[in-house]
Formats: C-alpha cells, sequence, structure tokens
C-alpha cells in the first residue's frame, strides 16, 4: 500500500480520534445495544437497528483510522525550506480581489479548508507546489479561473 503523507498534528488528531471511538463510543454503543435488547422482540425494535447501525459505523471508522495511521508518513515541516511543498504554510494574494489567504498543504485525511489546511491533492495545492515566493499561479476552481501570487512560503 502508498504510504499517505501527513503532519504530526494531523497524526494526532487521528489518533485522538481513534483512542475517543475506541475508550468511549465503542462501550456506550455495547451498552445502548444492550439496553434496546431488553425491550424484547428485535424484529421490530427501531432502537436496537439504530443502536447497530451507529455501531457498524463506528466499527468502519476505527478500521479506516487504523490503517490510515499505519500508512501515515509523517512529515516534519520544520526541517523543510525552499519552493512549496508539503508541509508549506503559503501566504497568497488573489490578484482579482487582493484578498490575502494563509494556507498549510496537508494529507487529504488532515485538511479542513475552514481551518486554512488545504489538502495536498487539491487543484490549488498542486498549483502552489514547486512554486517560490514571488510566483504567479494560475488555477482553474469549482468558481472559475483563479490567479494567485505566492507572498510568502514558511515551513513552521
Amino acid at each position: 500500500m502508498e504510504k499517505i503523507p501527513m503532519t504530526r498534528a494531523g497524526a494526532n488528531a487521528l489518533e485522538a480520534e481513534l483512542k475517543h471511538l475506541k475508550s468511549v463510543e465503542r462501550p456506550e454503543i455495547i451498552k445502548a445495544i444492550a439496553e434496546a435488547r431488553e425491550h424484547g422482540d428485535l424484529s421490530e425494535n427501531a432502537e436496537y437497528h439504530s443502536a447497530r447501525e451507529k455501531q457498524s459505523f463506528i466499527e468502519g471508522r476505527i478500521k479506516e483510522l487504523e490503517s490510515v495511521i499505519s500508512l501515515a508518513d509523517i512529515i516534519d515541516p520544520t526541517k523543510l525550506s525552499g519552493a512549496i511543498k508539503f508541509g508549506a504554510t503559503v501566504t497568497v494574494v488573489d490578484e482579482d480581489t487582493d484578498e490575502e489567504k494563509k494556507w498549510q498543504i496537508v494529507g487529504e485525511y488532515e485538511a479542513d479548508i475552514e481551518k486554512g489546511l488545504l489538502n495536498v491533492k487539491s487543484p490549488i495545492a498542486r498549483a502552489l507546489i514547486g512554486k517560490e515566493e514571488g510566483d504567479s499561479v494560475e488555477v482553474r476552481t469549482p468558481g472559475g479561473q483563479k490567479s494567485y501570487e505566492v507572498l510568502t512560503i514558511d515551513y513552521i
């Protein structure tokens, strides 16, 4: 299997979610299933079926997280420098609106655009990789063509 690039913060977040699912969610759902069973006929017991469905989701998520964590390739951005690459925190300015944006290029399992964490496989990240400060970048986004100028590149 192919290694999954990830920052230490992203790996820590996935490990925390896995720990929570195993130590909190799993025991709670097992208890909920046991209580629902006590209500009698399982074929018409909505609580039981709902609890089993949630259990299935939790177990699936646990398997997914264990798989991702086992394939994680932790990259420390503080040991990198130069042109934009995985882990870089990039400040760009939209050449049309003069709006500044700051993104860190991270792995797909830790990406969250609302928090400024840009998926390395996204069109914007792919366009930015390899660029230097002062370079101009053309990106085709779902909202149309965008032009950005790279202002700063940090590895923090």
